[in-house]
Order: C-alpha cells, then structure tokens, then sequence
C-alpha cells in the first residue's frame, strides 16, 4: 500500500525537492515565447547516490534507480521508509568508451539537518553537493538517451553563444515524474557554472 502512496504522489501531489533560486532566463522568441534556460542557485544539500559505469543512460538510471528505491523502502540500517523526492538526478561524465553515471534522490527536507540512514547496500552512499549555480534547460516527454544528449548539446550551444563559462566534462540529467505519468512531463539538463 505504502508503494501505490508514492505512485500516487509522484503523479499528483507533491514531492520535496531542492531549494533554488532563479537568477535570470533567457527567452528565444520565435512564434511563441520559450524558456531556453534559466540561472539557477541551488543552496547546498544532502544527497544519496550510486554509480554505475555504462554506455546507456537509459540503463544507468534504471539500475540506480532501482538500488536507491530499495533504498528508500527500508533496506537502510534504521529499515526505515524514506518519502520519494524530486528529481532524480543523473550526473553523466561521458568518457572513451565508456560513461560514468551517478544516480542520485535528494533527501527529504525534514532529514536535511540530521541526513538519512546509512544505507545498507555497500554500492549506495550519502553525500553532499555544495551550493552551486547551474545552467538548466527544460524540455518535455519521455526523454530517450539521444533526448537527453541532444537537449545538452544544445544548452551548451546556448551557454557558449552566450559566453558563459560552465563546466564542460560533465552534465545532469534530471528527472521529475513516474513512468506512470503520460502527459505535462517535465525533464533537465543541467551544466554548472564555473566560478
């Protein structure tokens, strides 16, 4: 019952997620007005994460996903449920040959202070992610591996004509609905500013 809960949540209700500002947009104008990316400040926060080296994020999400499900449904060393949070959070750092993946569920504000249980599964960690400004790109659908590369390609064409400065070795992908949601879906990319 608790599973279907959180099905149910994660289609209609609301799910913590981290605390950001917007600092600017930047708006392209052609016969309607769209969101090319916007600035935004995220304030540092806890995390828990996997890794995964593959060449598909499809199937990167989809393993770290799953471990860190397990996670969250009490395999932790308090065997404690831990509420779902929005987004999950890929960081792809691509490579020769191979990609590497870290799949990460922010965690709930009320366990922000304290953290989150020790997780019980050794390819599971808490960790933190300072403050930090990203470049984010929204785009719509059920992204598929060439979506995802191609909305970076192009949030990087945007931040390079802009001339910002970000860091070019890794992006996120970010995710924020069930695979049971079938419309108004919402996906990111992010680049992170360099300072």
């Amino acid at each position: 019952m608790a599973v279907v809960k959180e099905i149910f949540k994660t289609m209609f209700g609301t799910l913590d997620s981290p605390n950001h500002s917007v600092v600017s947009s930047s708006a392209v104008r052609k016969l309607f007005t769209r969101m090319d990316y916007e600035e935004r400040k995220y304030e540092g926060a806890r995390w828990t994460s996997t890794t995964i080296p593959d060449i598909e994020h499809r199937t990167a999400v989809s393993t770290g996903f799953r471990r860190l499900f397990k996670y969250i449904s009490g395999h932790n060393e308090k065997q404690v449920r831990i509420p779902m949070t929005v987004p999950v959070l890929t960081k792809v750092e691509p490579g020769d040959g191979q990609t590497d993946f870290m799949v990460s569920f922010f965690a709930p504000h009320a366990d922000q202070a304290e953290g989150t249980a020790q997780p019980s599964d050794p390819e599971v960690f808490n960790n933190s992610l300072p403050e930090m400004t990203a470049y984010v790109k929204t785009f719509s659908g059920y992204a598929k591996d060439e979506d995802w590369t191609k909305q970076a390609e192009l949030l990087a064409k945007s931040l390079d004509n802009d001339g910002k400065k970000y860091h070019k070795d890794f992006y996120y992908t970010a995710g924020y609905n069930s695979p049971f949601k079938p419309i108004n879906r919402h996906n990111e990319v992010w680049y992170i500013k360099a300072e």
